[in-house]
């Protein structure tokens, strides 16, 4: 321990222990204090790409870096807006830098300077505070020093995690006596791709910003395939407005307020204003440095140079570079007054997944959006796949226009091609087979291909209670192929037509108690809610209507919900059935909520609501089906002392799983996986009529997905 000599305070003997029950007492007090701030906030950041190869065109927010330049420097002035319980709006006032295109740079980098220190997570719940209630459990702790300054004594606490892990960070927080509020806080981890230290200084005791940070110097180092990107940022805040929240009687019963607009004035504004260096002086709250003057001079020289005509041969090679660039970069085109298309890398190998029984599958989507007067939106997104173990390709086109955005109007269509499937006519062949004899390669099935129109209109009739109004039909056309037999042989005498129309006006109706929203401008945008979704969808199909054959009803019910049960833990719970009825003449079972997706992505898809290793034959076998699915997420969950292997683990997943149909009483399904920063991987078992069934995994890449 080290002390002030010229103080003449002696300071008495104390341990961590009791520093950090003090702490731990008071840290859930200080986190509830504020509730709502409007500040000022200057960021000036620094970028030095210290090594760099092509691979470096596949990281989605990089921006475009120019030929023989390796320094950067940007600028910008923002409005930050805080409300509890943790909310953070900031909207962009003003920027200047060095960079092209302002829009693909630092974004990510926001959530560095939305820290709440007494919180028990940081970067929204990604990592484990050191102040978290339960922080003794992960973190070690030790007195560094004493510090005595004017008579007044702080201590530096160190902290480091007792076994290695990116949930969890190392560092040291700088505590004041008496009222044991932070007065420092380094902290220095990895978050996703980005190894990171955050400096944060907070407001001096007594002074209204007490329990507010006023300065952030983060430093950030990107590593990725032979690629180092260093970046340094600093961040001064100056806060207008502080407001504290008025503490409540344990036994009063507060009325819930569901709308949030308060909480997200600001957002962020996409078309910030950009102002030259001269104007921006008056905005800087420090000035710049000697070098940091010397990259804005570079960069002026080099945008005269490009004033002067450039030869032919260089358009020339620059017209095959740009081709090049949809090749291997990610683009977003702004077309005047005509919207904005976005697409990932075309050749990119993180958009590639692998299961068991699906094989290895690639996928590719792109987005056009357009913004019209009173925040009406067109958003129209073109999908494209590939199974390879099946050699199936897929392809789709969502398009959404929200006429009346404050009531959530919109107009819905879409259409591509669904997955494979056969009909109707053999399946009180296929109920009438003995289970001890049931076999699926043994049966030869008559497969169609499917392509689908969907139409519809879905409004808000009240906050959380949605109708949706449209119609679906199918063209399903037989598959000739010497390997599938258009006849099997449990139905000999059937007649199977080349084609199939099916017209089916449909209704959709979810409620979701307790929605919270906020309008953003016109449009209403929900966020969550503390109860389940309930959802309930028909359809009947129509004889005679655009040609289509056969005559059913479809009728589901779903339930869903996924809640946070405490630090970084949460539960994911869905149960739901359906049934076909009123069948007459030939139609395919094709249930909505039950069905197999040809393409599944990553982590936060539906793993945790769909069945990993049934064969997709079972998913259209019988009229009707019950189904449940449960899902428990937390970051240290099974493999805390394992170090060696543990470290690079963000998540942990239980699932459990469970089917009724015809043969499959019940088909069970249990799974353990994990997700990473590069991928995430799913290890499933599968039980059939109580009798072990199949082992299989699952593997996606994540990395820039999170």
């Amino acid at each position: 321990m080290a002390d002030n000599a010229s103080s003449p305070y002696k300071p008495k003997v104390v341990s961590v222990d009791s520093i950090l029950d003090k702490l731990m007492l008071y840290a859930p007090f200080y986190e509830k204090m504020i509730g709502d701030y409007r500040a000022d906030v200057y960021v000036k950041g620094k970028v030095n790409i210290k090594k760099k190869n092509e691979l470096l065109r596949f990281v989605p927010f990089m921006f475009k870096m120019e030929k023989n330049v390796r320094k950067y420097i940007v600028e910008s002035s923002s409005d930050l807006h805080f409300t509890a319980p943790g909310i953070y709006d900031q909207k962009l006032k003003a920027c200047l830098g060095t960079v092209k295109n302002m829009d693909d740079f630092g974004e990510e980098i926001a959530d560095y300077f939305h820290i709440h220190v007494y919180s028990a997570t940081l970067f929204h719940k990604k990592l484990l505070s050191p102040l978290a209630p339960n922080g003794r459990k992960y973190y070690s702790y030790r007195i560094d020093s004493i510090l005595v300054n004017s008579g007044k004594i702080s201590y530096r606490i160190e902290f480091a995690p007792k076994s290695p892990s990116y949930q969890l960070v190392h560092g040291y927080m700088i505590l004041s006596n008496d009222v044991w509020s932070v007065r420092e806080i380094y902290f220095a981890g990895r978050s996703e791709y980005r190894f990171f230290d955050n400096l944060i200084k907070m407001g001096d005791v007594g002074a209204d910003n007490e329990f507010l940070p006023v300065r952030y110097d983060v430093n950030t180092t990107f590593r990725f395939l032979w690629n180092v990107v260093e970046s340094h940022y600093t961040a001064l805040l100056n806060y207008r407005s502080i407001e504290y929240q008025q503490v409540q009687h344990r036994y009063k019963k507060e009325k819930k307020i569901y709308d949030l607009t308060e909480s997200y004035t600001l957002k962020c504004d996409t078309n910030a204003l950009s102002v030259d260096s001269l104007p921006f002086k008056k905005m800087r709250p420090i000035k710049l440095s000697r070098e940091e003057e010397q990259l804005y001079k570079e960069s002026e020289l080099r945008n005269d140079t490009l004033m002067h005509k450039i030869p032919f041969e260089t358009k020339k090679w620059t017209v095959f570079g740009q081709a090049g660039d949809l090749l291997t970069s990610k683009y977003s085109v702004n077309i005047l007054r005509m919207g904005e298309i976005k697409c990932s890398p075309l050749i990119n190998p993180f958009l590639l997944s692998y299961s068991g029984n699906d094989g290895v599958s690639y996928r590719q989507a792109f987005k056009y959006n357009r913004l019209f007067s009173g925040d009406r939106l067109l958003s129209i997104v073109p999908k494209v796949g590939y199974n390879f173990k099946r050699k199936e390709l897929y392809w789709s086109a969502n398009s959404d226009f929200d006429y009346w955005p404050r009531k959530k109007a919109a107009i819905h269509l879409s259409f591509g091609n669904g997955n494979r499937i056969y009909s109707s006519d053999v399946l009180d062949e296929l109920e009438s087979i003995p289970d001890s004899i049931f076999d699926f390669n043994k049966i030869q099935l008559a497969y169609f291909r499917d392509l689908y129109l969907n139409f519809s209109h879905s409004l808000e009739i009240t906050n959380g209670l949605t109708l949706n109004l449209g119609f679906s039909a199918h063209k399903r056309t037989a598959i000739k192929s010497s390997n599938l037999a258009p006849i099997d042989s449990l139905i000999p005498d059937a007649k199977v037509k080349n084609a199939y129309v099916s017209f089916a006006p449909r209704v959709r109706l979810d409620w979701t108690p307790g929605q919270y929203y906020y309008m953003n401008g016109d449009r209403k945008v929900n966020l969550h809610s503390d109860y389940p979704t309930f959802s309930i969808d028909w359809e009947r199909g129509i004889k005679g209507v655009f040609n289509s054959s056969g005559q059913y009803e479809r009728l589901e019910l779903d339930i869903q919900h996924q809640h946070s049960i405490g630090l970084m833990r949460s539960i994911y719970w869905r149960f739901g059935c359906g049934a076909f009825t009123d069948q007459k003449q030939m139609y395919f079972v094709d249930f909505v909520n039950f069905s197999k997706s040809n393409l599944p992505i990553g982590w936060n898809d539906d793993i945790g609501g769909v069945f990993q290793l049934l064969d997709r034959r079972w998913y259209n076998s019988s009229r009707k089906y019950v189904r449940g699915h449960f899902t428990y997420e937390a970051p240290f969950l099974l493999l805390p002392h394992i170090v060696k292997y543990t470290r690079n683990v963000l998540n942990e997943r239980l699932y459990a799983s469970a089917l009724m149909v015809p043969h499959l009483k019940p088909y069970l399904e249990f799974g353990y996986g994990i997700g990473t920063h590069i991928f995430d991987l799913g290890i499933f078992v599968s039980n059939v009529n109580g009798e072990f069934s199949q082992v299989g995994c699952k593997f996606t890449f994540e990395l820039f997905n999170r």
